[in-house]
């Protein structure tokens, strides 16, 4: 199953934004944590059971309860903890099958509790589990020590690993589940002095409490901060968006009232359209204040430890700072070839939002506003720029975008693409909310897999989309077992029986997370530690990024992009004025986005993190960078949920840039097939080199195999409408992977 030596790290990672957390002293902290083993171990709980039911089986939420987690857990540990010990007791000489072989199949029981853990952690997420979460952290941690520190079976693994005999004699599919498994425990310590490795397990355990906390204390700052409108404050807002801010209100205890929710899908809107300056201020501030606000919440001081412990860790582990560890297994390799990437777009983005302020002006000047540009008066003046330069109304590109509509364009596409046919909504199956529906899903003819969809967002849920595999494709024994993903989105809910009603914006994150969803469903591989979205952190979202451009296609939007009044297809005046504006804005979204990657690059670069003031390092950076004073960050470091709330994307937030350059490149495969964007021998070789593999190859070999050659950085500027006149050093993106004859200027 699951690398039992990551399970730990993995699982913390889930819980990416959780909610209010009571407060505690330190002393009750250790309390707390000192009580965390004592609930008698527990295997009769469906939280760790095998799944049962139709499909291979399927998870059991309608029997999950909140007591059983943490005997679930420890039922869970010591099981996989008693398979370790099977492992190395045995007498034989280590092999791939009595060692690696060995791990794949262990840990069922944790991986199964796994789903269910981060299911809860991100969806359904009360003060009473953040309770339960904060009493798991320890034994998560005492887990992962244990296997670290478990000599006998890193010495297996080791052996594997050195025999060139038995190497040579495996499949490459297996040499690479060796390689993974010998490079993860070595880079965790696994060959360390005991000393060292009970140093490391100690800050791990600290470091996951910190996740936790900052989690928590953000999801307080999205639940707790609500801006109430009054009726004669609606000035420019559309009918679909007052009619949601009702509805939040309502489920508030405001009814009369309109409520702008602290989360990005309610903030985004209302700073697009509000006529209410002031109003607009204080909800960008709210906003953008999540976990700096000074209090209990804050989230500064946590920052400061993680970034000093990862350090500490990092230097123990043999690394100057925790970037090096962290890019080691991925694409880049180094951080000074994602800093390079950064760093030759960073002008061309810098130099687009100057153009797009310049435009903003003019119209505010026009307009007679008598103000200069401030971050909370982008959107609303991007938006009037949008009509006046492009002809060109995001709300009523919207009246053709609802949500249910999109879904079945989604299913369409990938049954063009890839053979895929969904059917439902079933209910034959338990889920864990309401609002989730259940989809088969067919290949050729053939159940296929499973996929869940949770749309709407709701109190304990984390904010944003994702994808989650609630069991990964593998053929262990021989048998194969069929995967079930998830999609997970916050739109808001409407009054019942109304459509939802998406932005463009909305709908390409839609088939961005898709893609995630669809990476799962296609691999094809033996092993689940391989399998699926597996790969590295700066490849796993090019699949996803890719998959963004087929809403655009005209078949697409023909079909599924239907006016909620008359059902009438999106003009194509409308797609030409879309299609004519897709590179608008791309100022704004590329310096936001890329301004929060570099911070995060440079904190886990910095040669001494032993004392940092993250306000303080964020606002120096920027000012060292030329952050345009007209917008923020995308995610302030306060409220960086990705870098701090675990380890998944920490030195790594530039994955999306880099996998955006395979994505881009990728996309100009399709559209200049002669097939066009449902080419079915492009489509073929995106299955066969990128879609089916997981980690088995090479992502490098893997996609020079599907595109015919290195990905062409130029891909990304001409999609973004940057210019490309220079030529990319070789020494930099080339040496890892990136066309050196690309530019990025």
């Amino acid at each position: 199953m699951r690398n039992a030596l990551l399970l730990g790290a993995a699982l913390m990672a889930l819980t990416a934004c959780g909610a209010v957390e009571s407060s505690m002293d330190a002393n009750a902290q250790e309390a707390n944590q000192t009580d965390a083993a004592t609930p008698e171990a527990n295997p009769d709980t469906a939280l760790t059971a095998p799944f049962k039911g139709p499909y291979g089986g399927v998870p059991a939420f309608d029997q999950v309860r909140l007591e059983d987690f943490e005997p679930a857990l420890l039922a869970a540990v010591d099981e996989g903890l008693a398979e370790i010990d099977e492992i190395t007791g045995n007498d034989a000489a280590p092999t791939f099958e009595n060692t690696i072989l060995a791990m794949e199949e262990q840990g069922g029981a944790l991986d199964r509790f796994g789903t269910y853990y981060g299911i809860w952690s991100s969806n359904l997420s009360s003060p009473e589990f953040q309770e339960i979460e904060t009493a798991l952290v320890p034994i998560f941690s005492d887990y992962e020590a244990t296997i670290t520190a478990n000599e006998a079976l890193f010495e297996r693994i080791k052996t594997v690993y050195e025999d060139e005999d038995q190497m040579a004699a495996l499949s490459a599919e297996e040499q690479r589940l060796v390689w993974d498994y010998y490079t993860d425990f070595e880079r965790s310590g696994a060959a360390l002095d005991a000393e060292t490795k009970a140093k490391i397990a100690d800050l791990n355990e600290r470091l996951n409490h910190l996740y936790t906390k900052f989690s928590q204390n953000l999801l307080h700052d999205e639940g707790a901060y609500v801006t109430y409108v009054s009726e004669d404050q609606l000035g420019g807002l559309p009918d679909d968006l007052v009619q949601a801010m009702a509805q939040a209100a309502e489920a508030k205890g405001r009814e009369g009232e309109y409520a702008v929710t602290n989360t990005r899908s309610s903030m985004d809107p209302f700073l697009t359209y509000s006529n209410e300056r002031g109003l607009r201020e204080q909800v960008w501030r709210t906003y953008y204040d999540r976990g700096d606000n000074g209090d209990e919440y804050d989230n500064n001081e946590l920052i400061s430890e993680i970034l000093r412990l990862r350090e500490e860790r990092s230097h123990l582990q043999g690394y100057d700072t925790f970037a090096d560890r962290a890019l080691e297994k991925q694409v880049a390799k180094t951080p000074e070839a994602a800093m390079d990437l950064m760093m030759r777009v960073w002008p061309a983005a810098k130099a687009r939002v100057a153009e797009e302020v310049a435009d903003m002006q003019a119209v505010a000047d026009a307009e007679g506003a008598d103000i200069e540009i401030a971050p909370w008066d982008y959107r609303y003046y991007a938006e009037k720029v949008r009509k006046q330069k492009y002809d060109l109304d995001a709300n009523e590109v919207k009246q053709y975008l609802q949500l249910e509509n999109l879904r079945e364009g989604m299913f369409w596409m990938a049954g063009e693409l890839y053979g895929l046919t969904f059917k439902g909504p079933i209910d034959t199956v338990p889920v864990y909310h309401d609002d989730v529906r259940v989809w088969e899903v067919y290949k050729d003819g053939k159940l296929h897999g499973l996929w869940y969809f949770d749309p709407y967002a709701r109190e304990g849920k984390r904010s944003g989309a994702w994808m989650n595999a609630y069991r990964t494709q593998d053929k262990l024994g021989g048998q194969e077992t069929m995967p079930i993903v998830s999609n997970n989105a916050n739109f808001v809910k409407g009054a019942p029986g109304e459509p939802v009603l998406v932005s463009w914006d909305d709908a390409e994150t839609m088939f961005h997370e898709f893609g995630h969803a669809i990476h799962g469903l296609m691999s094809d591989v033996t092993y689940p530690s391989l399998a699926g979205t597996a790969v590295p952190r700066d490849y796993v979202e090019f699949p996803s990024q890719v998959h963004e451009n087929w809403l655009a296609t005209p078949q697409v939007l023909q079909q599924y992009a239907l006016n909620v009044d008359t059902g009438e297809p999106i003009p194509q005046e409308l797609v030409a004025k879309i299609k004519k504006a897709s590179t608008f804005n791309q100022g704004f979204a590329t310096t936001e986005y890329l301004a929060s990657a570099l911070v995060d690059m440079k904190l886990h670069t910095l040669k001494d993190a032993s004392n940092v003031d993250p306000d303080a390092f964020e606002k120096e950076t920027l000012e060292e960078l030329g952050m345009p004073d007209e917008l923020p960050m995308r995610h302030r470091t306060p409220q960086f949920a990705h870098i701090f709330s675990g380890e998944g994307y920490a030195a790594g937030y530039y994955a999306y840039l880099w996998a955006d350059t395979f994505g881009a490149d990728a996309w100009e495969a399709f559209a200049e097939a002669p097939g066009g964007a449902y080419d079915q021998d492009v489509a073929q070789r995106f299955i066969d080199h990128v879609l089916s593999v997981g980690n088995t190859v090479d992502p490098i070999e893997g996609y020079a195999a599907f595109r015919g050659h290195e990905v062409d950085v130029n891909a990304l500027m001409r999609q973004r409408g940057f210019p490309t006149d220079a030529v990319v050093p070789a020494e930099s993106a080339g040496s890892q992977g990136l066309d050196s004859a690309g530019d990025l200027d």
